[in-house]
């Protein structure tokens, strides 16, 4: 999976803050030689410490720049990536009348409600993941995880005009249970 964080995660040495892309992948305790390669790794990408440092031109310096400077006209638009471009043109639509940002308002307010929960659920997870082992806490994040973008999908529906379909794009939820909660929710 790939992981975008606002923070720097590793700071202890020189080298850790002169890194900003990392990549781990799973290994075999007793065998360390024995590992998973590309099937299960996790990618963590640093913004913060990408930014500063600046990467190689690239997709992914590109990326990096849209995720930090995105309201910065002059900033983007030195970004020649076409991919980035169509993101950057999207929010501009999506910014283009009052409306729209009063949704976006609302948007925000229920993603960061949701990243809250998913703290909250994660962090719950963990400590349960230590006591009754790390499968089932797992499990159960992800549950708590979902049940969170369902109640943001609930108040996306409640409290704006949004179409099923783009709730289902901001939730990442399928499109059928956006339309099961919207159902729920009108009677």
């Amino acid at each position: 999976g790939l992981h975008l964080l606002d923070f720097d995660l590793f700071t202890e040495t020189a080298a850790e803050r002169e890194q900003a892309v990392w990549r781990f992948e799973m290994r075999d305790e007793r065998q360390p030689h024995v590992s998973l390669g590309n099937v299960l790794q996790m990618n963590l990408i640093e913004l913060n410490k990408a930014d500063r440092l600046g990467l190689p031109e690239g997709p992914l310096r590109a990326w990096i720049t849209f995720f930090k400077h995105w309201q910065e006209e002059l900033t983007m638009a030195n970004v020649a990536h076409e991919p980035v471009k169509r993101a950057m043109s999207r929010i501009r639509e999506l910014s283009a009348d009052e409306e729209t940002r009063r949704l976006a308002f609302v948007r925000e307010r229920a993603l960061r409600d949701e990243v809250s929960f998913l703290n909250d659920a994660k962090r719950e997870g963990l400590q349960e993941g230590e006591q009754l082992g790390i499968e089932k806490g797992r499990q159960e994040a992800e549950q708590r995880a979902l049940e969170s973008k369902r109640n943001a999908a609930r108040k996306l529906i409640a409290l704006t005009e949004m179409n099923d379909q783009l709730i289902a794009e901001i939730e990442e939820l399928p499109v059928e249970e956006v339309e099961r909660l919207r159902a729920e929710t009108h009677h």
